[in-house]
């Protein structure tokens, strides 16, 4: 596929839904992950409302990242953030009951998801708002695409049905234990398990990732979002910050010896001055 300019709005959907996909590929926010995905409609039902955070709170954080102050950015996030999952709590509560009763707390609980507070960290904060925009968009389609994928095989294998349709005969006992939680745990591994075979791109298989930076890269101020999409920046940055201090080094011990040579030089001089010699003189007549 060609290279796609950085930051616009395809290459951000691109990066969220293949590139950086926070579930199979930076295996992030897995409580939802595994807790909801016992039907495929509850996996749409949670990814949906995640993207609508996401581009919401990364719409407002991008307007408002030269104003926010830096030591209470991550307060003013939650607060953001926390805002708009009220809003969409209250709308699938009045308009989409059963999604609603079925995700239960994990709908408030999309306030401190680490997708959400990263991608506000590593990238609305820093950039502008339509690039911030498609970004929490392709995140949040990303995110779904994952949920939905992972609810369908749960669903499928544990109820024998897909989307509340069925599609296995009552004669074939569906596998139960697939709709509990253990069976969220078989799903995830066995697709982990497939893109480390496939030699895929993962948190789990590829010490070096061929995306750059996915949370920003300053550890002090992380937000949760650490994968292998960060190695690579971090081996950069360890390695610029050695070429610095090389430099400095370098650049103390030319000056200590030019130091120590215009020392030498001053002392030379001194000793060949008229008055050195005049002194000298007069020690001989004495």
């Amino acid at each position: 596929m060609k290279k796609l300019k950085k930051n616009t709005p395809l290459e951000r959907l691109w990066n969220g839904i293949i590139k950086e996909n926070p579930t199979f590929i930076l295996m992030l926010g897995m409580c939802p992950t595994l807790a909801v995905t016992t039907s495929a409609i509850n996996g749409v039902g949670m990814g949906l409302s995640t993207a609508a955070v996401l581009v919401m709170s990364n719409l407002v954080i991008s307007l408002l990242r030269k104003i926010i102050p830096g030591q209470v950015r991550m307060p003013a996030y939650i607060v953001i953030v926390a805002s708009f999952v009220t809003i969409i709590e209250m709308l699938l509560h009045a308009f989409v009951t059963p999604v609603y009763d079925s995700l239960g707390i994990f709908i408030p609980l999309i306030v401190v998801n680490c997708i959400i507070l990263g991608r506000a960290e590593a990238y609305a904060s820093k950039n502008k708002v339509i690039p911030s925009i498609f970004d929490g968009l392709g995140m949040g389609l990303g995110f779904t695409l994952a949920l939905t994928l992972i609810g369908m095989l749960r669903e499928f294998l544990g109820a024998g049905t897909l989307f509340g349709m069925q599609v296995i005969p009552d004669v074939i006992p569906p596998i139960a234990i697939f709709v509990l939680a253990p069976g969220a745990f078989f799903v995830l591994a066995c697709l982990t398990a497939l893109q480390n075979k496939l030699n895929a791109p993962s948190a789990t298989n590829k010490p070096e990732a061929e995306a750059s930076l996915a949370c920003g890269g300053d550890c002090s101020k992380c937000a949760g979002t650490c994968g292998a999409g960060n190695h690579r920046a971090v081996i950069l940055d360890a390695a610029t910050k050695k070429e610095a201090a090389d430099r400095e080094k370098a650049a103390a011990a030319k000056a200590a010896a030019e130091k120590k040579a215009a020392a030498k030089k001053a002392e030379a001089a001194a000793q060949n001055s008229p008055v050195a010699k005049t002194e000298q003189g007069g020690d001989s007549h004495e």
